[in-house]
């Protein structure tokens, strides 16, 4: 009985940790009871699926429910990566096409952001759910029992740098996301100076705000047909970054 409960333990510990970040899973909007009855529910779908718990005193166990929970957060931040990246780059075209003052609630996070962020946050999910991602992650999650038994985790230096370098990704990525509007509002900007350097009388200021958004709107729309297969390929590098850091737990 006591070698059940540590493991069910250890295995809802590790669940716990994916839930607080995971994309979806993880979400402001689903309410905290929803979240308790999934992590039970997985726990108890993962039991029968676990490797053999190692025996544990009593004085390891803070160190071993520590390991499990950062072990499922760093799962939680690969996962997330991406709609961070997304939100980033929603953020800043949103800055860059006019669209900042505008805020409105993000059923993701509950919390304000700009319309053209939530744009970009439900292009995400719709593609996310339409990948089967989330089974993508449950399945990387129950191959991780396989790999790393309960209560074999070791949270060592090169883990904690792995789990840190995923914040300077979020940046990396976008900016991939955005670069083609980014790149193209940028030189209108450019452009509009110059112009308002060489004839002051033509108005810039005010033509300038309308153009970077028709400018900005429309290639943002072009784009929009390449997004799929860049997700895709974004999603399995966050899967890839899950295997990475269970490598490094190992």
């Amino acid at each position: 009985m006591t070698e059940m409960l540590s493991a069910m333990l250890t295995i809802g510990l590790r669940v716990s940790g994916l839930m607080l970040f995971a994309p979806f899973l993880g979400s402001a909007s689903i309410p905290p009871r929803i979240k308790v009855i999934l992590v039970i529910a997985f726990t108890a779908v993962l039991y029968p699926l676990r490797g053999q718990v190692p025996a544990v005193n009593v004085a390891q166990w803070p160190w071993v429910v520590g390991s499990e929970v950062l072990l499922g957060v760093g799962f939680g931040l690969a996962t997330s990566l991406v709609f961070d990246a997304v939100q980033l780059a929603g953020q800043v075209l949103s800055i860059q096409v006019g669209y900042s003052l505008v805020n409105i609630l993000d059923p993701q996070s509950q919390v304000e952001s700009t319309v053209m962020a939530l744009f970009h946050q439900t292009i995400a999910i719709l593609i996310f759910l339409r990948l089967d991602v989330h089974y993508w992650i449950l399945r990387a999650l129950v191959n991780s029992f396989a790999y790393l038994p309960p209560g074999a985790v070791n949270i060592n230096q090169a883990f904690v740098a792995a789990v840190m370098r995923l914040g300077a990704s979020v940046f990396e990525v976008g900016i991939q996301i955005a670069a083609p509007v980014l790149s193209a509002t940028l030189v209108a900007d450019l452009v509009l100076g110059l112009l308002g350097k060489a004839s002051p009388q033509l108005g810039v200021m005010l033509l300038g705000p309308a153009l970077k958004s028709m400018l900005g709107l429309t290639l943002l729309v072009a784009v929009l047909k390449y997004w799929p297969p860049l997700f895709e390929r974004l999603f399995l590098q966050s899967t890839g970054l899950m295997e990475r850091l269970l490598q490094l737990a190992r």
